[in-house]
């Protein structure tokens, strides 16, 4: 029979006594080097390294400009509020979604309240972030128009906040940069015109957001320019913006009246600030059997409209990755520098791809 003594050791997990051994010096300590942890503990620097980045990225330490590591004080469990734009919107779900596997991967507690859409809805959630006592907001709601309330309500909490794609007054942003995006997207609706219609262009429609503001409205503004500066001839009266908010009826009703007024035209581009707009546009051609006189791009990559770039009679031709599989993971470190009092860009912007039939991803 072995020892008392080394059957209890059988159950120590030798890296996490490590790791605590480091946590507690680092306790005791104003702040350390890799280099000296690995000196004092005899502990390996390789090991060392990981540990610490563990807990840098858990929140349990911090790492200064000078390289040294320091403790940081951890009173209770960390609870973050996200208010979700719309629980029916395929791109903010897929937002949440990423948001709350990051969560859980950190150790933080989540709080999420549907902003559905409306500004009101979004200002009475803000206000039930604050009396729940979030340690940060991450702020995903449309209407420019209620962004300052919000904004005032929650900074007068001396609560941090992060605004997802639509700015808010003294928050962090984060988001693609609308007009770069929009630009792009813009760059594959002429390549299909100069192809399909040697670069003529009957209508060029914008189908846009306004009440998210002008920052999200640049969007749009990317396309437009992008086309002027491929197809200079195309005349000023051609570029038309109409407001859909983003919604799939609202779209749908106004392309299907613009086309039943325009029923000989037969080179129309359609630039969407979401998917669910670019899918309204969708349903009104293909209801008119228009598919083959409009070519429609959107943004999000939401699977419905992958469904639709797969189909080879779709109207189709693009929609621009906004990468929100990895918005979680970078809201969550964005939150985490906040509450370390490190220093953080006012504007964090997100990689993005233009998706076609070409680059379809399996």
């Amino acid at each position: 029979m072995a020892p008392k003594g080394k059957s209890r050791q059988l159950y120590l997990i030798p890296v996490l006594s490590k790791a605590l051994d480091i946590l507690e010096m680092l306790q005791q300590s104003q702040g350390m080097t890799l280099e000296s942890i690995h000196k004092q503990t005899g502990i390996s620097k390789t090991t060392v390294y990981r540990i610490l980045k563990s807990f840098v990225h858990r929140g349990y330490v911090s790492q200064s400009a000078d390289g040294a590591y320091r403790h940081v004080t951890r009173q209770k469990k960390l609870r973050f509020g996200f208010g979700s734009q719309s629980s029916e919107m395929p791109f903010a779900i897929a937002v949440e979604q990423s948001l709350r596997k990051a969560a859980a991967a950190v150790g933080v507690d989540l709080l999420v309240l549907d902003n559905s859409y409306d500004g009101a809805t979004a200002v009475a959630n803000a206000e039930k972030f604050v009396q729940s006592q979030v340690d940060v907001v991450i702020e995903c709601q449309i209407d420019q128009h209620v962004a300052p309330i919000i904004a005032d309500r929650i900074a007068a909490a001396n609560i941090p906040m992060i605004a997802v794609d639509i700015p808010h007054p003294h928050a962090i942003y984060f988001g693609v940069d609308n007009y770069r995006v929009g630009h792009a997207m813009g760059e594959v609706l002429a390549e299909h015109a100069l192809e399909r219609w040697k670069g003529k262009i009957d209508w060029i429609i914008g189908l846009d957001l306004a009440e998210a503001g002008p920052m999200v409205q640049s969007r749009i503004t990317g396309v437009f320019e992008s086309l002027r500066n491929r197809m200079p001839d195309t005349p000023v009266e051609c570029f038309v913006r109409v407001d859909t908010r983003g919604l799939r009826d609202k779209s749908s009703t106004a392309v299907l009246e613009f086309l039943k007024r325009h029923p000989k035209d037969k080179r129309i581009l359609i630039a969407a600030a979401n998917d669910t707009a670019a899918l309204g546009a969708i349903d009104a051609v293909r209801k008119l059997g228009r598919e083959k006189q409009v070519a429609v791009a959107g943004h999000d990559c939401v699977e419905e409209m992958l469904v639709e770039l797969r189909r080879p009679d779709s109207p189709a031709i693009a929609s621009v990755s906004h990468e929100v599989s990895q918005y979680g993971e970078y809201l969550m470190r964005l939150g985490l520098s906040l509450l370390r009092g490190e220093i953080v860009p006012p504007y964090n912007f997100t990689q993005y791809e233009v998706i076609t039939r070409e680059n379809l991803p399996s």
